[in-house]
């Protein structure tokens, strides 16, 4: 291959689409022997060649551009170009059949994870089921609770001892010999999709762990593998970068680099010694994290979570979180999975400010997101009784592109951080620094009257920065009134959990039940007996499964300890069943009710000539809605909650319990 070309669009004389497809489409045929030898050597059926081809043909102008973006100023674009492309083609033959036939189903139903159907679990395997043999066993335990997407938590190959909660991989290609082998997730794979359900499992490609094999290289000396990380002789350009960055885990260690005593030299960790920055301004490192993408998709993986989305590219003078090219390696890894596994989504993990969260939600970058600040602003209205704040960022955060979907969630494997917009708070006369210190304080329950019982995580005393750890249940005030043995209390306990279950359920996109939630699980303070988790307090609100509460869900027995589990249980069950019932849940469709009565929040879900109006009280006093409000929003004068039966009219105002939530369809 010649450079003239490349340096024609490295020197801009190439700056409009049709002259990027044009010198995209030479590069394609200059590449098409090394294809054409691919396909030989592995004596690829012909029709696996058209389709291929098809979709590489549609898209490969778009990886042209999107790879040029980042690495066409290099003198070996066109080389790693050319390894990229076979990675492609490889990764295509040798995706399974049944995935193929996935994939195909999938190129003509994009929006497949957009149905009310979709309800998800999160969990992880050694806590629920000890390893992933057993997990196969609880496949029933799944449908009956009507899950039909299933997250487990990282299980490759970890280091030794602290590794993050499994963040720290060491082997992206063997599971951790704890949980199973890579065979057994391929069983569980099966028995899922057999079942309906979709498996997701987590990307970690920000970072590896200090022994995964390239960094055993890089500490050997090997130059090759030292520029897959970011390593630096001394602390000259670690002291520049760290004038604009953040600390993420500061109770940890401080800064954002790590000693090696080894090497002698100093290695990017953003979040834990352990955890070495992969330098993608390397496109050897794009590449490589592009065979690792695809091994775990040919797993029988539906979704990726792309872990730590924010951080994957550095910038000397800025914060290194959000970087445009953050966005184009994602757009990259998102392109090259259409041409070689198009039945794969990818969901952002990006835990940032509101503003920057949606920058990557699209069909080219990520067709699902966490939506942190929903989570956030659901417990921010439970602590004030008001939904100001919450009706505020709905009013003109919630809406998403076309082809995209929220993944709604009250509680995950990490912290909960006020991740709202400052600028939404003083709006309505909040003063967001202050206001964070009062949720921080309330939900450790240091405020007077709070009923929250969480626990500081990552406290960092010169900027008032933390982040909370609880489950849901000891969050929403049952771990206290089961102290304290009362029974209003309980009853507003579970109360307030349900309530916040009936929002994620219904305001459109994915709800995600992090497992435990199901049966009200309480913190675990045994978490600190374990010298590799006492330091890290997100192990709070990570209990182990306990399989005895089973046996609760057939005792007729309406009162003691069991009676609690089992309404949260079946409480559970019917909201995930009437959700699965109303097509209106379906598709991202969401309009806010004003009601006039700050502690209630009112909303319509539409998908067609379908409606619901859903409501929830925030408080533990009884709110009233005027009826005439409900009328003109679901178009009609009478309702039927889809939940409990119950039927309402809107000549009356509607009288509401505390924390009783509603979903109205029309009769």
């Amino acid at each position: 291959m010649t450079a003239v070309n490349h340096r024609q669009v490295s020197n801009g004389a190439v700056n409009s689409w049709s002259a990027i497809r044009f010198e995209a489409e030479l590069s394609l045929r200059r590449l098409a022997p090394r294809m054409e030898a691919v396909w030989i050597a592995e004596d690829a059926d012909q029709t696996l060649r058209n389709e291929f081809e098809t979709r590489l043909n549609e898209h490969w102008p778009a990886v042209f551009e999107t790879l040029h973006k980042l690495y066409g100023d290099r003198y070996d674009f066109f080389y790693h170009l050319e390894q990229i492309l076979i990675t492609a083609v490889k990764a295509w033959i040798n995706r399974p059949e049944t995935l193929r036939e996935v994939d195909r189903h999938r190129i003509n139903a994009p929006d497949w994870f957009a149905s009310e159907e979709v309800v998800g679990g999160a969990l992880y395997v050694d806590l629920f089921s000890e390893n992933l043999g057993r997990l196969r066993e609880t496949i029933g335990y799944f449908k009956e609770l009507g899950l039909t997407y299933l997250h487990l938590m990282p299980l490759f190959a970890v280091r030794p001892g602290d590794n993050d909660g499994g963040y720290a991989i060491s082997n992206y290609r063997s599971i951790d010999p704890r949980l199973g082998t890579i065979e057994d997730l391929k069983l569980l794979a099966d028995d899922l999709r057999a079942a309906g359900i979709t498996l997701v499992l987590d990307f970690v490609f920000n970072h590896t762990a200090d022994d995964h094999q390239w960094a055993q290289l890089a500490q050997s000396g090997d130059c090759e593998y030292q520029q897959y990380f970011h390593i630096f002789p001394d602390r000259r350009m670690p002291d520049r970068y760290e004038q604009t960055l953040r600390e993420i885990f500061p109770t940890v260690r401080r800064g954002n680099f790590t000693w090696h005593d080894g090497m002698q030299q100093w290695v990017w960790t953003t979040f834990n010694s352990f955890q070495w920055d992969l330098n993608y301004s390397n496109p050897a490192v794009f590449r490589s994290m592009l065979e690792e993408m695809f091994f775990i998709a040919d797993m029988g993986v539906d979704i990726l979570r792309l872990d730590a989305v924010a951080f994957i590219w550095k910038q000397m003078g800025t914060s290194c979180e959000n970087q445009p090219q953050a966005h184009l390696l994602i757009q990259a890894f998102n392109l090259l999975a259409r041409i070689a596994t198009p039945g794969l989504l990818f969901k952002s993990e990006a835990i940032v400010h509101p503003d920057e969260v949606v920058k990557y939600v699209s069909s080219e970058e990520c067709q699902i997101s966490y939506n942190p600040t929903l989570m956030a602003l659901l417990w921010e209205s439970l602590a004030t009784r008001e939904t100001r704040l919450l009706v505020r960022s709905l009013s003109h955060r919630h809406k998403l592109p076309d082809g995209t979907a929220w993944v709604n969630y009250l509680r995950c494997h990490d912290d909960i951080g006020w991740t709202f917009d400052d600028a939404d708070a003083a709006e309505i006369g909040i003063n967001a620094f202050n206001h964070r210190q009062f949720l921080n304080e309330f939900y450790t329950g240091q405020y007077p009257g709070s009923f929250a019982r969480g626990v500081p995580f990552q406290e960092n005393a010169q900027t008032g920065d933390m982040r909370i750890a609880g489950t849901l249940a000891s969050l929403a005030g049952l771990e206290l009134a089961i102290e304290n043995d009362c029974e209003e209390e309980k009853e507003r306990g579970i109360g307030r959990m349900l309530l916040l279950q009936s929002i994620t359920l219904s305001i459109g996109g994915i709800p995600l039940i992090y497992l435990g939630e199901e049966w009200g699980m309480l913190n675990d303070y045994e978490f600190v007996k374990d010298p590799a988790k006492a330091g890290d307090t997100r192990w709070i609100h990570r209990p182990k499964m306990q399989w005895e509460f089973l046996s609760e869900l057939d005792d007729k027995i309406e009162s003691g300890g069991g009676s609690i589990r089992k309404r949260i249980f079946r409480s559970l069950q019917r909201m995930i069943a009437a959700r699965k019932s109303q097509s209106a849940f379906a598709g991202q469709v969401m309009e806010l009710i004003t009601t006039g009565n700050h502690h209630v929040l009112s909303f319509v879900r539409i998908n067609g000539g379908n409606r619901v109006i859903v409501i929830g009280n925030f408080s533990e006093e009884p709110q009233t809605i005027i009826g005439n409000h409900l009328r003109t929003a679901g178009l009609g004068r009478f309702f039927q909650d889809a939940i409990s039966g119950r039927n309402y009219g809107t000549s009356e105002d509607i009288q509401l319990e505390p924390y009783q939530y509603l979903w109205l369809c029309r009769v």
